[in-house]
Parts: C-alpha cells; structure tokens; sequence
C-alpha cells in the first residue's frame, strides 16, 4: 500500500531538513517529526528554528501545520506511522570499553524499542542514522524482541544521507543519488520499492541506487572516510609546501584539473570537523579492528592522526609568531562552526585552536555570525580548556571583536570575511604587528599587506616572499608607522613555522 504516514525519530541536522523536503515534494503524506527534547521541539514550531540551513526556514514555515508536525509525542506519531525513520545521533563511545573506538548506539537501540513497543500492521523501519555494518540485523532482533502478537511486521531498510552541511537543502532536492539497501525477501524488495516512490516524486529513477542491507551502511562510511582523506592528503601537502616554498593553493589547482580527482575539497584548511567524518572513520577503524585487519585499520587512523595534526600546527604557528607568548594578548577568533553556511559546531577545528589558545592564556573575542553564545560556551566548557570569564568574550560584532586585538585568526570560511573593511581592523587593533592567521586561506593577502597586516595563511606563498626562505616581505611604501614593529623573518635551517627576532 502507498505511504500515507511517515514518523522521523531525532528532530536533528538529518532528520529536520530530510522531512521538511519530503513534506514539501509529498503534500499528501503526513510527516511527523518526534523527539525526546521538548525544546527543541519547541523550536522547530518556532519562528527560531533550532538550526541554520539555507532554505530550510522558508520550507519549514510553508508546510508546517498542514503536512509537516514537531512533536514528542513519539509513542502516537509511531503508531499511526506506515514508515519510520531512525536518525538519531550516533557518535564515538565516551564511556566503557571501546571508549573514543566503538560507535555508540544507544540511542538507535532506544529508537528500536520505542518502535517494536508502539507500531502497528506492516510497518517499514528505515536506517537514516550512519551506522556500523550489520547494525540493521540488531535493530530487527530488537524490533522482534519487543514486538506484541498482534500482526505487527517489520521490514528493515538502510537508507543513509548524503547531506552536507550548509548545502543540505540542495543536496535533497538534487541528490547525486539515493540509497536504498534491503534484505533480498520479496517482502525487502517490496519495502524498497515503497521507499523508492517517495523519492520518485522528484528524484530521477536512474538516480534510485539499490543493493543489499550491508553494502549500504558500508557505502556511507567509506564515502566520509574518502571525503576525509582528500581534506588530510591536501593538508599533509601543505606540511611540505612550508618546508619548499611550494604554494598549497597552487598544487590544489593543478591536482584539481584532474577530472579523475576534481577540486572538492581541495582546500587547505586547519583540518576537517563536522559529526560525520571523525566518527565514521573511527567507527571503520573499530570495524577493521574487529575483523583483524589491522594493516586496513592503520591506514584509516592515520586519517584522523594527521588532521589531529594539522590542527595543532596551526595553533603553534600562531604562538611562535606572536614571539613565543599569547598570555594575557586579545586574540579575535573569526568563525566558530565547523564550516560555513551552517550553525553547527561538532568537532569544529576552532574549539581546538580556542581550547590551546586559553590554556595558553590569551583573552579571546570570538564572533561567529551563526553559532550561538551558549553553545560557544558548551563547547569551551569540556575537559581540556582551563579559562576564566574574563579571558573570553562572545561579541556579535566582527568590528567589536577586533578592538585592541593582536591578531585575527580565521577559523571558518564564512564569504562575509572577505567582504570585511580591513582598514577599519586594522586600525582598531592593538598598535606594533598585527597579525592575520588565515586558517583557510579565503583572504586577498596581497591587499592585507599593503594594509600593514602581518600574514600567516595556510602554506601559501605570500607576495614576496623568496621560495628559498619563504620569508614574510613587506611591500615597498607602506607607510613607517605601520611597518615599526619587529620584523619576522623565518630561516631555512629552522622550522618553517619558527620566527626569529632581529
């Protein structure tokens, strides 16, 4: 029979967006959204939604009340539902054994039970929360452990989200493809034949991908891990580019001409962050452990190593400059989410730089024009980062953010940092050097330095300097007072990233 009802478990980044296009393509399905966390349920049928996603407010306030519901009441949207989707959050072990190693999943064996408790007739269970290989075997041994006599069936499909963030809505109007894995029974085909009739509604059939059960959650995986691994091996370039005078920026245009590699995710950064890519590669190096292919499991951890490592260059790079001390220095932290265009802060690579940077006690002013001032705080708040009210301030005002600041360090990629009148910063700082670490290379460098900016992007050469030395040059005619402060040179026989006064 066609769907008539679908429930989502998990008001998320997946599950919110993923419902509000589906109700938006299928006006005459009703999809109810439920979840445990009365708040943020409170949000979504707010005039604040609880995530920024391009898009997605217009969507959400179009069809909201009339085919599109918030609830958490779970048990009735459940039982009143003919599809159900788990996207609950399923991120790296913090506790037990296999902590920082195993997936957690907890809270999909709650969704699991939840559902073989309260559905009803025939109902299709969909796994849109990445999971470990095998996971859609346990949640049906749940759905059957739990399951009244009452003619209550269960079919099990994988249907894994391909969604990036900030461009999540694109992504589920035009998906590259959509996967559907199934169990081989004519009741499996039978399920996913529904499935695949929602998507149909809008998605091209010839971008209908099908396959069983296991290559499917497989598939999700090691898609992240592939994304992840062009981030680090353009990261791991940028090492070498420091000690050659290479230009990273340069290398990736070159390599990125190859249509057998493309440009995606070719840009040097201080490393990637996100809920997906870090656990999912640990949950494939926990997988590989599992299936003693631990030469396989090397190779994935070293992923997660070198970005680990990337990060912490950047945030020595910055010390080193700043004369080998950033106490009691103001510090203005552009960006804060993981990437641009979205609210998101999980695993963002600016934690890591601010958590270094307070441990080292500088005074931070963080502006992020997304990320909310209690999560900032959340975030910073973790084990790891000893700080004081006074060493951090969350302005909503890049201006207000760089007064009498040391330094500008660029975390996210967010377009309007570009647009920023640097005069303006500049003259607002702090007098002596002041400095500019572009931890994603967006900036026009040339026209900083004419500014009087001191600049340290990501290994890219700057304007210059010699390839021998790869040494900072201020441009002719800059006036004196802005070029009073100690010049930085950086020798060839030291490390790169190592500043030496004269």
């Amino acid at each position: 029979m066609p769907i008539k009802r679908i429930c989502c478990i998990g008001a998320g980044y997946v599950g919110g967006p993923t419902c509000a296009v589906i109700a938006k393509k299928c006006p005459d399905i009703v999809v109810t959204v439920t979840d445990i966390m009365p708040a943020k349920i409170a949000e979504w049928n707010s005039d604040s939604l609880p995530i920024f996603e391009p898009g997605l407010e217009e969507i959400v306030f179009e069809i909201r009340g009339n085919n599109l519901f918030f609830t958490t009441d779970g048990p009735k949207a459940i039982r009143e539902a003919d599809l159900i989707f788990i996207s609950v959050n399923t991120p790296t072990k913090a506790y037990g054994a296999e902590k920082g190693k195993a997936p957690d999943l907890s809270c999909v064996e709650s969704a699991a039970r939840l559902i073989g408790k309260n559905a009803s007739g025939a109902t299709i269970i969909v796994e849109k929360s990445t999971v470990p290989v095998r996971a859609a075997e346990s949640i049906a041994a749940i759905l059957s452990a739990e399951c009244r006599e009452d003619g209550t069936s269960f079919q099990v499909l994988s249907n894994p989200e391909f969604l990036s963030e900030g461009t999540a809505i694109q992504d589920l109007l035009s998906p590259d493809r959509v996967l559907i894995g199934c169990e081989s029974s004519e009741a499996g085909k039978l399920a996913r034949k529904e499935l695949a009739d929602i998507y149909t509604r809008w998605v091209p059939e010839e971008r209908i991908v099908t396959s069983n059960i296991w290559s499917s959650e497989l598939t999700k995986l090691i898609n992240n891990a592939m994304l992840a691994q062009k981030i680090t091996c353009i990261n791991a370039t940028s090492a070498i580019c420091e000690k050659t005078g290479a230009d990273v920026s340069e290398v990736a245009k070159a390599v990125g001409m190859d249509q057998r590699i493309g440009p995606a995710f070719l840009n040097c950064s201080i490393g990637f962050g996100g809920s997906c890519f870090h656990k999912d590669i640990l949950s494939l190096v926990y997988l590989c452990k599992q299936l003693s292919l631990d030469e396989v499991a090397d190779y994935w951890q070293m992923i997660v190593d070198l970005n680990e490592l990337q990060r912490r260059r950047f945030c020595q790079r910055i010390v080193k400059s700043l004369y080998g001390n950033v106490a009691g220095k103001k510090l203005a932290i552009f960006g804060f989410a993981f990437k641009e265009n979205t609210g998101d802060t999980r695993e963002s690579s600016a934690i890591v730089v601010c958590k270094h940077l307070l441990n080292e006690q500088a005074q931070l002013a963080i502006y992020d024009p997304k990320v909310r001032e209690s999560q900032i705080i959340r975030d910073l708040q973790s084990p790891g980062c000893e700080f004081n009210s006074s060493s951090l301030k969350i302005e909503t005002c890049p201006y207000e953010a760089t007064k009498g600041a040391s330094a500008i360090v660029i975390c996210t990629e967010w377009k309007a940092f570009k647009n920023l009148n640097y005069q303006k910063l500049y003259d607002s700082m702090e007098s002596g050097a002041r400095w500019i670490f572009d931890g994603r290379n967006i900036l026009d460098h040339q026209k900083l330095m004419e500014t009087g900016f001191q600049i340290r992007p990501n290994s890219s050469v700057l304007p210059g300097r010699t390839p021998e030395t790869n040494s900072v040059g201020i441009k002719a005619g800059i006036s004196a007072a802005k070029t009073a402060a100690p010049v930085i040179e950086e020798r060839s026989d030291l490390d790169p990233v190592l500043p030496v006064l004269r």
